[in-house]
């Protein structure tokens, strides 16, 4: 039976994510065809996802796991600081403003090993 093999429970997982996902994103798509770029609706939305990002980053910061939770608070913030700066420097180019406080996380912890 096919629901015995090994591989059926992560083909569920793909199948349902993936139906899950898409359902929204098309959802989304049909939705923001319609939408003006300047409209409160869409300015809402992006509020709202800017604050999700937000507060998943500020609990990665505040309340870490894995080899983060081992970083002292005032590193994780320094890094943030510091990658929000480099962000703001380099024109608001996301490349720099995700790179730039990896090399900080990883140089403080290189050392602080």
């Amino acid at each position: 039976m096919i629901t015995d093999a090994w591989w059926a429970p992560y083909l569920f997982i793909a199948i349902a994510g993936w139906i899950a996902t898409d359902l929204w994103r098309w959802l989304g798509v049909l939705a923001g065809n319609r939408l003006k770029e300047g409209s409160e609706v869409l300015n809402w939305v992006r509020a709202v996802a800017t604050s999700l990002v937000m507060a998943v980053t500020a609990k990665l910061i505040v309340f870490p796991t894995g080899v983060l939770e081992h970083s002292p608070m005032w590193l994780r913030i320094g890094a943030a600081a510091l990658g929000f700066a480099a962000f703001l420097a380099s024109g608001q180019k996301v490349f720099v403003g995700v790179v730039a406080p990896l090399v900080v996380l990883a140089a403080g912890m290189l050392f602080l090993i």
